[in-house]
């Protein structure tokens, strides 16, 4: 373990490095809102943490970023497909009750905790990247023209939803899995477009 932090630690070290010689160097970047927020570290006492753990948080909350872009692009685009292409009561014409009942019963679920944020009024928010898929594959007659192949959408789908379980339970992606995921993420917008 010890092994494996420090070098997500230089990882991320290097990162930085490379960051601020960019800027000095005079870079253009389009602002996508992840700089750290100091009211944000003082709310959540991260200055009371690990260097090395908040750090290596860091660089697998900007992997995490990414992924979760990816996600609900993938929601956007079956959703205004489905939309234009049948209408908006797509979600109950072609979606499995399966899928439905489960996304329905999370929705349901974080409703009765009014207190906190939730994911979304939509309920294809509340599934799976494996039920994205399913709906993929359940309407391929509607959304064959963005892919190449259901095999193509299930393979990208399953290698990203792959890191993005390691990232959604605190684990830290080698830098060959997220040099996939970017690849994954080019490709696919290359196909279906951002």
């Amino acid at each position: 373990m010890t092994i494996q932090m420090d070098d997500a630690y230089k990882f991320v070290f290097r990162g930085l490095l490379t960051e601020q010689a960019l800027d000095r160097a005079g870079r253009r970047t389009r602002d996508h809102g992840v700089a750290v927020d100091a009211e944000f570290v003082r709310a959540l006492s991260l200055d009371l943490l690990d260097d090395n753990l908040v750090a290596t948080a860091r660089s697998m909350a900007t992997v995490y970023t990414a992924i979760a872009a990816f996600e609900n692009s993938i929601r956007s685009l079956i959703s205004t497909v489905l939309i234009e292409q049948v209408d908006e009561e797509w979600w109950d014409k072609c979606v499995s009750e399966k899928i439905r009942k489960r996304a329905e019963a999370k929705l349901k679920e974080e409703e009765k905790f009014r207190w906190h944020s939730q994911r979304g009024q939509d309920p294809i928010y509340y599934t799976l990247m494996g039920d994205l898929v399913s709906i993929v594959r359940q309407n391929w007659d509607h959304l064959e023209p963005y892919f190449p192949s259901i095999e193509w959408v299930t393979s990208v789908l399953d290698t990203i939803e792959r890191s993005r379980n390691v990232i959604m339970h605190s684990g830290v992606l080698q830098r060959s899995d997220v040099e996939r995921v970017g690849i994954l993420i080019r490709d696919w917008v290359k196909q279906v477009g951002a």
